[in-house]
């Protein structure tokens, strides 16, 4: 667990107060069931979360690593999903400020509590600018999609999906084929997510693979050729 900071605990405490002041077991309920039980919830729908959450925040100084780390590690450390919407949030506004030594953060963030509300944009929005801004941290990717843990491998097809034309297409179709024969839905469905989204840049590419690419299963392929 990574250290508190001044500003850290700050927060937390103005997030567990408000949070908890805000919890309504009427809606935690029906929140729960919809994912699946999988995490106890407060009750605090998201446009009412995300304004609290500007409440806690308002008059803070922005984050460097070392909040937005201990923050984090925190939320996924409280039972609540909203603490870990919180963070992921935040995460997500402040992508620009964590380097590559933040990955092994996000590794525990994507292995820890997973699933594809918090996975997907810890993939899409942070490790996502963490590569760009970074882009020797690539390896990283490269290490995380030959991964066992699916959310993991997750993260690595799903990094680039707002690159657009600066998808690095040899990454991208590279580490599709190499999960294409994973039985997983969550990894069939990011492939096929990955390539629809590239397939708005390069549509023709995207045809080219598919069809030379029989491994892919069939819930990529339709994902994929959604609007091709």
């Amino acid at each position: 667990m990574a250290s508190d900071t001044p500003l850290s605990r700050t927060v937390l405490d103005r997030l567990v107060l408000v949070y908890g002041g805000a919890a309504d077991p009427v809606d935690a309920g029906p929140m729960r069931a919809y994912m699946r039980d999988a995490f106890p919830f407060l009750g605090i729908k998201t446009p009412r979360r995300r304004e609290l959450a500007r409440q806690i925040l308002r008059g803070l100084p922005a984050p460097v690593e070392a909040d937005l780390r201990a923050v984090a590690l925190a939320c996924w450390a409280q039972p609540a999903r909203e603490y870990q919407y919180f963070a992921v949030d935040w995460l997500v506004r402040h992508a620009a400020r964590p380097g590559p030594g933040f990955l092994p953060t996000v590794e525990t963030l994507v292995t820890t509590r997973s699933w594809w509300d918090t996975v997907d944009p810890l993939a899409t929005r942070v490790v996502g600018a963490i590569v760009t801004n970074h882009p020797a941290a690539v390896s990283t990717m490269d290490k995380w999609a030959a991964d066992d843990n699916l959310w993991l491998a997750r993260t690595a097809v799903l990094h680039q999906l707002h690159y657009k034309e600066n998808t690095d297409t040899t990454r991208l179709f590279g580490y599709c084929t190499a999960l294409a024969g994973n039985t997983d839905f969550f990894i069939r469905k990011a492939i096929g997510w990955a390539l629809r989204q590239y397939a708005r840049t390069d549509p023709e590419a995207v045809r080219a693979y598919v069809a030379q690419t029989p491994a892919l299963s069939r819930l990529s392929v339709r994902e994929a050729t959604k609007h091709l």
